[in-house]
């Protein structure tokens, strides 16, 4: 499952820039980063989209660290040979600005200056991939989640990061699923909004392929800039080929000025499922009047998820009830996947017993995890799929916006909550 060509180019391009960024901060690199600092704590780092296009999915990022690290600190920490007794573990979150150029910057920082044993990331392909490249130049262990599969490939083979989520493969079979029940009503066309940026692409090469061979017309808007103010082009072109389903991947942004003018313009599909760009309850919030009603989306995680932490004990819905009664929020998908990461690395942690780098990325390779968002055990390609439902926007008695898991086939597990509406309310 490796896609080349483009991305592959744009993601050495982004660790040639790590490595002369890495010589301004410090002479010799290398050798800075292989030192062992001598503090009595363990150090992660953990590069996040804290504001920013993608701020929605880092949102929960500070609360999870904390709950987690409090968790693993108040069992005394975890034990290192080398130092004969058990340390607490310290993570530094420092802002990507949803960048990429940003987060190779911090991640190489966090390294050579902060001199961190380990490295967490997650939240989409933008953040996961130029991270995982610079923690690939400087021997350093990473664990990552929240990037499809198939982007985060695209910059292997990898020795020293370890990877989770879905591939592009399972979410065009969760999307379909959904589209599948009512082909009968609809005329199997598909417009697609596939922005200029990693997913995309990724996204587009795969749908493109394999939508026509499940009975689908492909009719593509491809290679625009993220925040694109007039979506008017897209939608006269959907609206002359007759579509009946929108799809796509786009950052929350892109999406709600696409559908806010799409209604002005008299387009409304009967079918919208739409990756990213729906995923989070407080973007459904900031859409005016009814127009999130009936959108579908992936669902990775929720408080229905039947998992549970092998390390912590926290199940998928005390993650959640504890969040809402914390801050007052819903519920988000990142969260589960803010969480599941330092599972995977104290994991490692406590296995290795050490903070030689080496031996953490032997124990990272041996991981064999149940956590909040399912069971965790790397492929020889260091990666492992996490399980995909479909879900679609509903408001609640009490007004607010819910996502209820409306198609599961393929994971029966996980239960439905809900019974997908069709068509689309206009």
């Amino acid at each position: 499952m490796r896609y080349a060509g483009t991305e592959q180019f744009r993601w050495r391009i982004y660790v040639i820039v790590a490595t002369i960024a890495s010589f301004v901060l410090a002479g010799n690199a290398v050798a800075v980063a292989a030192e062992q600092p001598q503090r009595d704590y363990i150090l992660i780092g953990h590069p996040n989209p804290s504001t920013g296009p993608l701020a929605g999915f880092g949102e929960a990022t500070p609360w999870a660290d904390n709950r987690i690290a409090d968790f693993i600190n108040s069992k005394g920490g975890i034990y290192i040979k080398e130092y004969g007794k058990k340390l607490p573990v310290k993570i530094k979150v420092v802002d990507t600005e949803s960048d990429p150029t940003t987060a190779i910057n911090v991640t190489t920082a966090l390294i050579l200056q902060n001199k961190v044993d380990m490295i967490v990331v997650a939240h989409t392909p933008d953040m996961v991939n130029p991270v995982t490249a610079v923690c690939e130049k400087y021997n350093v262990p990473c664990a990552s989640m929240e990037s499809p599969v198939d982007a985060w490939l695209i910059n292997g083979p990898y020795k020293w990061s370890y990877h989770a989520f879905w591939t592009l493969d399972s979410v065009l079979e969760i999307f379909t699923g959904m589209w599948d029940e009512y082909a009968g009503s609809t005329n199997k066309v598909v417009g697609c909004l596939w922005p200029d940026e990693t997913d995309g692409r990724a996204w587009m090469e795969v749908f493109n392929k394999k939508l026509p061979a499940k009975g689908y017309t492909v009719v593509n808007y491809s290679g625009f800039p993220f925040m694109t103010s007039d979506f008017s082009p897209a939608i006269n072109l959907f609206k002359s080929k007759k579509v009946s389903i929108l799809t796509g991947v786009v950052i929350f942004p892109d999406f709600v000025t696409f559908w806010r003018q799409s209604h002005q313009m008299g387009f409304t599909p009967q079918i919208a499922t739409v990756g990213k760009a729906l995923l989070f309850p407080t973007d459904m919030e900031n859409m005016e009047g009814n127009l999130p009603e009936g959108l579908t989306t992936e669902v990775w995680w929720g408080p229905n998820h039947p998992f549970a932490s092998a390390l912590t004990g926290e199940s998928a819905k005390g993650l959640c009830d504890a969040w809402t009664q914390k801050t007052g929020k819903q519920w988000t998908q990142a969260l589960g996947f803010s969480y599941a990461p330092f599972e995977v690395a104290f994991d490692a942690l406590i296995r290795a017993e050490s903070l030689d780098k080496e031996k953490i990325r032997q124990a990272l390779e041996k991981t064999d995890l149940d956590t909040i968002v399912g069971h965790i055990k790397f492929n020889e390609e260091h990666y492992c799929e996490t399980p995909l439902v479909g879900g679609q926007w509903t408001r609640t008695d009490k007004g607010l916006w819910e996502l209820k898991i409306v198609y599961n086939k393929e994971h029966p597990e996980i239960p439905k909550t809900g019974t997908m509406t069709f068509p689309i309310p206009k």
